[in-house]
């Protein structure tokens, strides 16, 4: 082991030892878990940027998370960090038989299937079910493109993408007809859990929409999040170089400085 990851393995025992400090010690795996998801982040975020002096830092971040989860599970001997590098050791060589086996080379392609099959097998040792072991903590694109895919490989799945807009389409024309029906003065309490519901389908559908094309339905909103930011605060400079303040500005002219936005860019 290298000397700075034994440092960084004695600082994290020290800083839970009786006599360390109160707030680490006082930790556990479930309130440290938010922590690590926000790092996790904080990389992505990084790499997007292209900042690599950020990205080392938060990468150490993380490191730290992962340092701090053992550290819990070692005082409580469940498993300790080396016992984490060995179980990714050993799942890596395993899920690389081409690499460290006697499996001959793989294509890119190839290889992810092989991948796949390898998980999937795995994952059936403990539980037959296609829908086992996708965290339920994911963002919830993520996790609808995972359980999309996962209904995929056992063949639940339309044979064209074209099936997929079409069923974007029609949960849209749900959650339209959802709406409709809660404005009716008539309509049971019960509507607006029905357009909550219908929502979601219609989000599930585009997720899967994005899954059949390719596309990763997460990047690609974080993307469509990140214009929409920069075309805002465009248009909020804008309407400050022409003497106006955007809050007090009508919908109308708003929009005006939108298309303004656009069409610059």
């Amino acid at each position: 082991m290298s000397s700075k990851v034994s440092e960084l393995l004695a600082i994290m025992a020290r800083l839970r030892a009786a006599d360390g400090c109160p707030w680490d010690r006082r930790q556990s795996f479930a309130s440290i878990a938010p922590y690590t998801i926000e790092e996790a982040y904080e990389v992505a975020d990084a790499i997007e940027r292209g900042d690599m002096g950020d990205l080392k830092d938060e990468l150490g971040d993380l490191l730290f998370q992962v340092v701090f989860h053992s550290q819990i599970a070692r005082e409580t001997g469940e498993f300790d960090f080396e016992d984490v590098a060995a179980a990714i050791c050993g799942k890596l060589t395993r899920r690389h038989p081409h690499v460290f086996g006697d499996q001959g080379p793989l294509s890119i392609a190839e290889q992810g299937a092989a991948w796949e099959d390898i998980k999937a097998a795995e994952r059936a040792a403990t539980d037959p079910s296609a829908m086992q072991n996708v965290p339920t903590a994911l963002p919830a694109l993520v996790r609808a493109y995972k359980l999309s895919k996962r209904a995929a490989r056992v063949g639940f799945d339309f044979e064209h993408a074209g099936q997929c807009a079409e069923k974007v389409e029609e949960e849209l024309a749900e959650v339209r007809a959802a709406w409709r029906d809660s404005t009716d003065a008539s309509a049971p309490s019960g509507e607006s859990a029905q357009i909550f519901e219908e929502i979601g389908d219609l989000l599930f559908a585009a997720a899967n929409l994005a899954r059949k094309l390719d596309v990763d339905a997460e990047a690609a909103l974080r993307a469509a999040n990140a214009k929409f930011e920069r075309r805002f605060r465009a248009m909020e400079s804008l309407a400050a170089q022409r003497g106006s303040v955007f809050a007090e500005l009508d919908l109308a002219a708003q929009e005006s400085l939108w298309q303004a936005v656009k069409r610059g860019e």
